[in-house]
């Protein structure tokens, strides 16, 4: 499907690998003017240099800590000053630290609430004004599967993750219809942390080779593999776009049919 999205302005945060660089990937192609951002320049250098080679529309890095609210204020900005305006929000954000309850403590939670949740929320506040000013913003959320099943060992994702979803959906409200909020829940997908775990795994001895690693982690899937980032990041596009202007205040889950959750 051709999204119309040709000539918007889009910013995606966290963008320099994995999810984030997928979905600005997809933006670009489907011809948004894209603000990339991640914390090292030169991986984030990297990463806008290979989205434009897909681009249809033009692509420029932006550095900066999520957790920095001077650096949020400038990613805006940024976008607003590069491309005329905002119309297309994407938070994305690195995962707080694995650990059981009983390991974590309340300068852990802190950290968690401050990159997962205030980033959205500062995020969002400097956006609105640019989002509100067009023809229809829209705002996606990129969180994880954890907010509809608890998974083992991730209680600070589990957790807070929630509040983005809670934020998100009094959004699509209070912000319509001027403006869409949706959010995706991936699952696996084969980004360079999960590669970086199976590469491990071989080196334990645990698989004969990354491909083999790779296969497993996908054979427990209805669909029978890990998912492409890709598969996510068109996601986001489509959310983005105004071929799904009737598709507001919804938590898509992105995980291969992998879940046991009924919603």
């Amino acid at each position: 499907m051709e999204l119309s999205i040709d000539g918007d302005a889009a910013l995606v945060t966290a963008s320099s690998s994995g999810l984030g660089k997928a979905s600005a990937k997809a933006l670009a192609a489907d011809g948004a003017n894209v603000v990339m951002n991640g914390r090292d320049e030169d991986r984030l250098e990297e990463a806008v240099a290979e989205v434009r080679e897909v681009a249809e529309g033009e692509v420029v890095g932006q550095p900066g800590d999520l957790t920095e609210p001077d650096d949020i204020e400038e990613l805006v900005e940024r976008t607003v000053s590069e491309f005329g305006g905002l119309d297309h929000l994407v938070t994305s954000a690195g995962g707080p630290p694995s650990g059981p309850f009983l390991e974590t403590d309340d300068e852990d939670w802190y950290e968690a609430f401050d990159l997962l949740v205030m980033s959205v929320v500062r995020l969002v506040r400097e956006a609105e004004p640019h989002l509100t000013d067009g023809d229809g913003g829209t705002i996606v959320t990129i969180t994880s599967r954890s907010v509809k099943e608890a998974i083992d060992d991730l209680v600070l994702s589990n957790s807070v993750r929630m509040g983005v979803i809670g934020l998100e959906k009094t959004l699509s409200k209070e912000l319509a219809p001027e403006v869409r909020a949706n959010a995706v829940l991936p699952g696996v997908h084969e980004t360079p942390r999960i590669e970086e775990l199976v590469e491990q795994a071989v080196e334990r001895g645990e698989h004969d080779s990354y491909e083999e690693g790779i296969e497993e982690r996908g054979s427990g899937i209805p669909v029978g593999h890990v998912g492409d980032p890709m598969d996510l990041g068109r996601t986001v596009a489509f959310l983005s776009a105004p071929e799904s202007s009737y598709v507001n205040g919804q938590a898509v889950t992105i995980d291969g049919g992998a879940g046991a959750s009924n919603l």
